[in-house]
């Protein structure tokens, strides 16, 4: 019973504030506001915080520090989405006003493509005890991978993606509002928009491949699992505009993220082996790493614009 409770509460969530934002805020297009980013941030945070709030009243201790281990995972691993969206839009050259909505259409794939991934991997888990190993390994080196491409930059331009579908379908090469699909002289054509949108989605994809299995290695309840996947995902959207203009400052957060990875992906091979790690330890180390390659990463930013300004004349 508690458990429908939950599943309702989140679903009613959910569906009443993406109305909310979607039906009534952003109707028109506009420019999303830095003020206006930070209050929907703060309201999809505090959100999340109110449902593991409930999630320890109803289902438990343990359960609710899962939630919130697979919360500051999936949020902690999305950040890396936020510079890619603003690489994508700044090489699309996508007016600020449209961008809401191709994020908008981006996370209700997400939800989607999320929810079945999860059903996949709890399938997977439940029949086939070796996949723990697999998912292990490949958490592990994804994170070294991470680390070793950290100064990489994404070149859209030979994305295999964009070029197959641009010989497959006509595109036009100028925008027509927030349109996905537009017509001239009676033929119907795709605008830029679609391949943005298409890119963003993929993205996203490719970055579950990552989050979820590290989300696995915390708890195997599709519940939990599926919850603190899509809380975090929501929020995604605010994130992107409130982070997008200062990424460069976050110099570190690449090497904190391929940690993080790194960790959940021993802590999933060590249960195989019948170490446990608990989620009491699990949590404060996975939330000290973020905090500590973010706190580098500003710290060294400020030294930086320290030595770069001017000195008094007392002092050269």
């Amino acid at each position: 019973m508690t458990h429908t409770i939950l599943w309702i509460a989140f679903a009613v969530t959910i569906l009443f504030f993406l109305a909310l934002d979607l039906g009534v805020l952003h109707r028109q297009a506009h420019t999303v506001t830095l003020r206006e980013a930070g209050l929907w941030s703060a309201l999809w945070a505090g959100l999340a915080m109110a449902f593991a709030g409930g999630v320890f009243l109803f289902r438990g201790h343990t359960a609710g520090l899962q939630f919130l281990t697979g919360y500051v995972i999936e949020l902690s691993l999305s950040v890396d989405n936020v510079f890619l969206f603003a690489v994508i839009f700044t090489y699309f050259q996508v007016p600020a006003r449209y961008q809401h909505r191709v994020l908008s259409w981006g996370v209700f794939s997400a939800v989607v493509m999320r929810g079945i991934m999860i059903a996949a991997g709890a399938a997977l888990f439940r029949q086939f005890a070796w996949i723990i190993y697999v998912f292990g390994a490949f958490l592990i080196l994804t994170g070294i991978k991470l680390f070793l491409r950290r100064n990489e930059r994404a070149d859209i331009s030979k994305n295999p993606l964009i070029r197959w579908l641009q010989r497959a379908l006509p595109f036009t090469e100028r925008y027509d509002g927030q349109k996905f699909f537009t017509q001239i002289d009676g033929v119907r054509y795709s605008t830029p928009l679609l391949l943005v949108l298409t890119l963003v989605e993929s993205t996203d994809l490719l970055f579950a491949l990552d989050s979820i299995p590290a989300v696995f290695a915390v708890t195997r309840d599709p519940f939990i699992v599926f919850t603190s996947n899509i809380f975090a995902i929501l929020g995604l959207r605010s994130l992107y505009f409130l982070l997008a203009g200062i990424m460069g400052l976050f110099r570190y957060l690449s090497v904190g993220l391929s940690a993080i990875l790194v960790f959940v992906g021993v802590k999933m091979l060590a249960s195989a082996w019948g170490l446990h790690i608990p989620i009491e330890v699990s949590l404060p180390v996975i939330a000290g790493i973020l905090a500590l390659s973010i706190g580098a990463s500003l710290l060294t930013a400020h030294r930086e614009r320290s030595r770069a300004l001017p000195k008094p004349i007392g002092q050269r």
